[in-house]
């Protein structure tokens, strides 16, 4: 397809890459024409230095022929600009970031009177996910399918667990309510079969109903720190937390601010009137034993700088009792991050690129399904992709077992209406169902992508075998 990218800062040189990678034909603009130098170089696609406003740099970037224009500049108002001037040009899909929570309360009115496809806030983003994880603290990473009836949880075996050492085929922890997707020991990613087994250590990511969840965690003796969450302290009150603290309150968390500037902290008070706001240095060792950091179940870590995030998080990590979250901007840096051990890490403009990915990738399938979800994980080695079958879906009625599956290629799980399937080699697809794929495979767009290409004259020469074996 052909796209245009407005904004060449952190999420779209992210979503460049990622795009540049599958093959798309990637045009992006920037006013800053040394951000557009790098970023034309470091992915071989084509830069324009401009404003996304000018209808003279967007005829420049060939709007006509684009079937996808996303906006991620700083500005909403330019973002939101760039849209509609590309819609009324040439009627291709829009994405525009918009984060003002001014424009959130109303985005399905904007999207509809400006005709953009589709707004994302990367901070509102990044609060949902932050809540799942305070929700459910044994986990270090949750995504979502099937509109969150479903979820898939990431976690590190601990040690003495009883879940070390048993083969999975022989597992009595995973059962037909909790699937094993995938494992990460060391650099190795796994997709495990029936032979597998847990060491401590390993990152594990399962499969199975928010309920059903719970007593697994329970079984593997994991559920140690804290239980059930009821206080959180966030440190920096910017628009991601703003979002997070309206959340926890309404689900009846207590919540605890600590913001270092103090006309912010005044505007909160009107803003948040339910919360606890401390206009204080949440770096100070001394302000956080004064607000008892200790007795809170968790901590969200959510200043502006990444490295003072990080070093709170390390602090706290063995004095909240439940979960500590932090909130890292670059996207930079991952194996340093990695190596410092944190308990969950949220990046919201990962979020944001992985969204308009997602988003593509449904563009861009055939007529037999939808990509639904898409997640990219362990350092984007692994895909975990959710797929709408349509009635013209060529696999409908073929048992798994017969599918030939595309190495390191795992179904992971099917929806169908209320009921979740943990699939074995006897189900098949219907219309309607919502499939979960995990493979190490990247670029799938269609269900059809997870069959083995096969060859030709192999098939020939088996169909032609069997002929004359039931002669």
């Amino acid at each position: 397809m052909q796209i245009i990218v407005v904004g060449c800062g952190k999420i779209g040189k992210a979503i460049t890459a990622q795009l540049s990678e599958e093959d798309h034909n990637v045009t992006v603009i920037d006013t800053n024409a040394e951000r557009v130098r790098a970023v034309s170089l470091s992915y071989d696609v084509m830069g324009i230095a401009g404003n996304g406003t000018d209808f003279e740099v967007l005829s420049d970037a060939d709007i006509e022929h684009t079937d996808i224009l996303i906006a991620v500049t700083h500005s909403d108002e330019v973002n939101l600009l760039c849209c509609v001037l590309a819609k009324r040009t040439s009627g291709c899909k829009t994405i525009a970031r918009v984060r003002n929570p001014i424009y959130s309360r109303g985005q399905n009115y904007i999207r509809q009177v400006l005709g953009i496809s589709m707004t994302i806030n990367p901070e509102y983003a990044a609060a949902k996910e932050i809540i799942k994880l305070i929700r459910f603290p044994s986990a270090i990473e949750i995504n979502s399918f099937a509109k969150g009836r479903i979820e898939m949880f990431r976690f590190k075996v601990p040690e003495g667990s009883p879940i070390i050492g048993e083969k999975l085929r022989h597992s009595s922890f995973l059962n037909d309510d909790v699937l094993l997707c995938a494992a990460e020991r060391g650099n190795e990613i796994i997709i495990p079969d029936g032979d597998f087994s847990a060491e401590a250590g390993d990152m594990l990511s399962v499969m199975s109903l928010p309920s059903k969840a719970i007593s697994f965690f329970d079984k593997i003796g994991y559920r140690k720190r804290g239980g059930i969450v009821k206080s959180t302290m966030i440190i920096g009150c910017g628009e991601m937390s703003y979002y997070l603290a309206q959340m926890l309150i309404k689900s009846g968390i207590a919540v605890k601010i600590i913001e270092i500037n103090r006309e912010r902290c005044e505007n909160l008070c009107s803003l948040i009137p339910q919360a606890s706001i401390i206009n204080g240095d949440g770096s100070d060792e001394a302000v956080l034993k004064e607000e008892r950091l200790s007795d809170m179940d968790s901590l969200v870590t959510s200043t502006g700088i990444d490295e003072e995030n990080i070093i709170l998080a390390l602090y706290a990590k063995d004095k909240v009792k439940s979960k500590v979250v932090t909130k890292i901007s670059h996207l930079e840096f991952n194996d340093v991050v990695k190596s410092l051990n944190l308990d969950s890490v949220i990046n919201p403009k990962y979020i944001t690129s992985e969204t308009i990915l997602q988003y593509v990738r449904a563009m861009g399938n055939s007529i037999g399904s939808n990509v639904e979800t898409l997640y990219r994980l362990m350092d984007e080695r692994v895909e975990a992709l959710e797929f709408h079958i349509h009635d013209s879906c060529g696999l409908i009625g073929t048992k798994i077992m017969d599918m030939h599956l595309k190495n390191n290629t795992l179904i992971a799980g099917i929806s169908r209406g209320n009921d979740f399937i943990i699939p074995g080699g006897n189900d098949s697809f219907a219309p309607g169902d919502s499939v979960i794929v995990v493979t190490t495979n990247h670029g799938f767009r269609d269900i059809g992508d997870i069959i083995e290409d096969r060859n030709p004259l192999k098939d020939i020469g088996e169909f032609i075998g069997e002929r004359e074996a039931n002669r």
